[in-house]
């Protein structure tokens, strides 16, 4: 499994699907925002906890439709689901590696780019707590809509509508986690309904996504 995780995440690097395209979306999304509701600091206070987190999902996004794909068009991924690991757990390790090359690095930088919306700052550890616990969330939701949709051509936006759905309760939970510590509540119920929700996806999305995988080998 360590031999697959890092084979994935070097492919994710040499396909261009590396942490920088998706903190570069980031970056975009943030940076725009003033421009668009202008620069007022009490505005962006109130606003920066829900698109930090709309921008962090929409980075999310980009790059899942590599997850299976490159697999499927050199045929790797026939070969995986006949190798003695279980299919369930190599989605486990694409999701995981998925995480490492997008969610973390934004969790990473989600800090920095709350300093351009004004953030209040008790929210800061917050928003990183809420991150942490969220983003597996997005990427394993990620890899089953990719599980689905894998071997469609141009199915890069059927993957997004397929997805968006289900990463409305992450949204919701790590917002309002961000929000209530922005101003000065308690975040503790939030936060652990988004832990609960992420807790839910890890247990059962490697089974739904690599049964999904099964039916689009056949």
């Amino acid at each position: 499994m360590i031999a697959l995780l890092r084979r994935d995440l070097a492919l994710a690097f040499r396909s261009g699907g590396g942490f920088g395209l998706s903190l570069a979306f980031f970056l975009i999304v943030v940076t725009l925002v003033p421009f668009g509701v202008g620069p007022e600091t009490g505005t962006l206070a109130v606003i920066a906890p829900g698109i930090l987190w709309v921008g962090a999902l929409l980075a999310c996004l980009l790059s899942l439709d590599r997850i299976f794909q490159l697999d499927y068009e050199d045929g790797s991924l026939d070969l995986l689901a006949t190798a003695p690991l279980p299919l369930e757990g190599i989605v486990a390790v694409k999701g995981v590696a998925h995480w490492l090359v997008t969610g973390l690095p934004l969790t990473l930088a989600a800090p920095v780019l709350g300093l351009l919306l004004s953030l209040p700052g008790p929210a800061y550890g917050w928003l990183m707590v809420s991150l942490l616990a969220g983003t597996p969330a997005l990427s394993f939701l990620g890899t089953f809509g990719a599980a689905l949709t894998v071997g469609l051509k141009r199915g890069g936006l059927l993957l997004s509508l397929l997805v968006l759905p289900l990463y409305i309760p992450t949204l919701i939970f790590g917002a309002e986690t961000v929000r209530r510590a922005a101003e000065g509540l308690s975040p503790a119920t939030p936060a652990l309904l988004l832990t609960g929700v992420s807790a839910a996806v890890l247990a059962l999305i490697p089974y739904a996504a690599a049964a999904a995988v099964r039916i689009n080998l056949k």
